[in-house]
Order: structure tokens, then C-alpha cells, then sequence
């Protein structure tokens, strides 16, 4: 069932297992966290092409066991041969339709309902708050619950697991709700995600004040370099 999903979004179901594993074991760290990338290096609208980023980072990593590289390569052979048919026997409208289509509007709410949300502000990496808790009946059937702290527990027992565990919860100070028009702060950094969405990870230094310091007028360069600064998601 988990290669043939996997197919069908585009993906391979070894990458997604072993990189999904590293995700969980380095929340919210710029290099180690796959999905940091993401969710952090470009708009929400363009979050699901983002995803491909796994295959790269299971490749530098080298995080495939025994014959999940031949796995990898089966699932690929099988992605591109119908892609070929479909480009010989002229049903690539057909693909389009009823596969990259559907496959989009899933990588989408997946990006942004398992990644993008749960994660923001992408700041913490602390097992207790590095993750969100969505205490909502629509939001618990609409993507099955949400559960970082305890990954083992099947999506079906997350209200169970919630309930019991919500004093230790509210104990740590575990962040359960959505927490995108808390402040104005949350505001401005959803529409910043919305539009942009390319976090730097420092406030003073850092690739994107570099090539904002190029940038010849003083006026758009001091505005530019106050987002940075406005946005940013790791240390000083």
C-alpha cells in the first residue's frame, strides 16, 4: 500500500520513510530536518514540488538500508515508463488530469496541514514545542490528528492520546492551536509565507542580506533587509 501511494504522489515510498525518520529525529534544524526546507525555502503555494527535495537529501545522506535503493529504482523506472507511454501514445491529458492534478492538490495540503503549520515558526527545537496540537474536531478529521511527540501512536488514537496527555501538555507549554492570527506577528509572517516564504537563519549575516546588500538603492535595501530581519528563524 505505502509504494503504491507513494507512486502515485510522485514519490518514492524508501525515500519517504527514511527521511521522514530523520525529520522526526531533527525537528525544525536548518540542515538536518528535510522538511525545514520545505517548509522555509519558498511560498506555501509552491510547497509541493519543494517535497522532491527528499530524494536529494536521502542520496547526500545515504540513508537507504539493504534493497531500498533497488526499491527506489523500481518505483522510478515505473514513474518514468508511463510518462514515456503516455508522451508515445499521446495520453499525457489523461495524466495531467487524473494523476499530477490530484497529486498536486494532495502535495499541497499535505505540505501545508504536515508540515508548514504544525512546525511554524520553525524556531524551536524542543521536543515539547517544536510542534503544534490541533484540539479541533474539524481539523482532527480533516488530516487525521497530528502527532509529533509520540510518532508510534496510529493516527486513530491521537484524540485518546491527546486528552490523556493534554495536562502534561499544557505543563510543558506545548503549543496547541493553529497560531496563525494570534498576534500581529503571526499575521505578517503568514502572509510573508503566502507570498515569499525564503526564511533566513540569521539576523545579522547570512546568503540573503548578502544579496540584498547588492542591491544598489539605499531605500528598497533598507526595506528589504527589515523583512529579513522581521522574518527570520534562527539566531542572532
Amino acid at each position: 500500500m505505502g509504494h503504491g501511494s507513494a507512486i502515485l504522489l510522485g514519490f518514492s515510498f524508501p525515500v519517504f520513510t527514511r527521511v521522514h525518520l530523520q525529520h522526526h529525529i531533527h525537528v525544525n534544524h536548518p540542515k538536518n530536518d528535510p522538511d525545514h526546507i520545505v517548509s522555509t525555502f519558498g511560498p506555501i503555494w509552491l510547497i509541493a514540488p519543494r517535497f522532491f527535495y527528499h530524494e536529494v537529501f536521502f542520496f547526500q545522506r545515504k540513508l537507504w538500508r539493504k534493497y531500498e535503493l533497488l526499491q527506489w529504482g523500481i518505483e522510478r523506472s515505473i514513474f518514468i515508463t508511463i510518462i514515456l507511454a503516455g508522451l508515445k501514445f499521446d495520453f499525457m491529458n489523461l495524466i495531467y488530469n487524473l494523476w499530477f492534478g490530484p497529486a498536486l492538490m494532495v502535495g499541497v495540503t499535505l505540505g501545508i496541514f504536515f508540515d508548514y503549520l504544525p512546525h511554524r515558526p520553525f524556531r524551536s527545537r524542543n521536543k515539547w514545542i517544536n510542534s503544534r496540537v490541533y484540539p479541533s474536531k474539524f481539523m482532527n478529521l480533516l488530516i487525521m490528528g497530528q502527532n509529533h511527540l509520540w510518532p508510534s501512536i496510529p493516527w486513530f488514537e491521537y484524540k485518546v492520546a491527546y486528552e490523556k496527555t493534554k495536562p502534561l501538555l499544557d505543563k510543558k507549554g506545548s503549543p496547541q492551536r493553529v497560531g496563525i492570527f494570534e498576534s500581529k506577528e503571526d499575521i505578517f509572517n503568514f502572509i510573508y509565507d503566502l507570498l515569499i516564504g525564503v526564511r533566513s537563519h540569521s539576523k545579522k549575516r547570512g546568503k540573503i542580506r548578502k544579496i540584498i546588500n547588492l542591491y544598489p538603492g539605499f531605500k528598497i535595501k533598507k526595506f528589504l533587509l527589515k523583512i529579513v530581519n522581521k522574518t527570520f528563524i534562527g539566531s542572532n
